[in-house]
């Protein structure tokens, strides 16, 4: 007659406190948590043939969830997002759409949240339109609905400026385009702001002001260089 396997040993792991290390006829089984131990009343000396499969579930459960934290942790992300990456890093999509639904009664994953935190963070940093904002949060896996209502709600509570955005961009981008004609200046600075997204007028409008205060100030600069004459 075979002799049953038996717990020899629940000690906490070095890392967490909260993750405990089943040993087994002296051998490391699995790493658990204290609701699996209190679920299955593991104890040492405890029969563990009968419960294998239920501690290995759990214990793969819990990895799967450990790291999902760490990837959280790391940055935040889009449930949907989340998923993916717990995929191709090899996790079965079963346990890494189970750590998801904890995650989320958690309150530690939250899709409107993160999109709203996005939003704010691209929007009045490197100036994104509402256009390139959909596209990035879609991007990283936050549904249209859910981005559409995180940029209408930064815009009216942040009181962003788009027009003023456009503006800034664009002053920064002329700069950069000085040597060119001003018909060569005015298309290129045009095309720039398009491919970032932005409605025709705003840009029409920020392209006109942005030049013609160039334009001024390149005719100061002229008057400045040249010499007056002696009394």
């Amino acid at each position: 007659m075979a002799l049953m396997s038996t717990i020899t040993a629940i000690v906490p792991t070095s890392a967490q406190a909260t993750r405990f290390s089943i040993a087994v006829d002296g051998t490391p089984a699995a790493v658990v948590g204290i609701e699996t131990i209190e679920r299955l009343s593991l104890a040492v000396g405890v029969e563990y043939d009968d419960i294998r499969l239920a501690v290995e579930h759990d214990a793969a459960k819990l990895s799967t969830y450990d790291r999902a934290v760490g990837l959280l942790a790391a940055s935040p992300r889009s449930a949907r997002d989340l998923k993916r990456r717990l995929v191709l890093k090899g996790e079965p999509p079963e346990l890494a759409e189970m750590a998801i639904q904890k995650l989320n009664e958690l309150g530690l994953l939250n899709d409107a949240d993160y999109a709203r935190q996005l939003t704010r963070s691209k929007m009045s940093g490197p100036g994104h339109s509402r256009r390139r904002m959909q596209q990035e949060l879609f991007k990283r896996g936050v549904a249209r609905d859910v981005a559409d209502e995180a940029i209408a709600d930064v815009v009216s509570d942040e009181s962003i400026d788009t027009g003023a955005i456009i503006e800034r961009i664009a002053r920064r981008k002329a700069q950069s385009l000085a040597r060119l004609d001003p018909a060569a200046r005015k298309r290129r600075l045009y095309d720039f702001l398009a491919r970032r997204g932005y409605d025709h007028e705003d840009i029409r409008r920020a392209v006109d002001t942005v030049l013609s205060e160039s334009l001024e100030q390149e005719g100061t600069d002229g008057a400045d260089d040249r010499e007056t004459p002696d009394d």
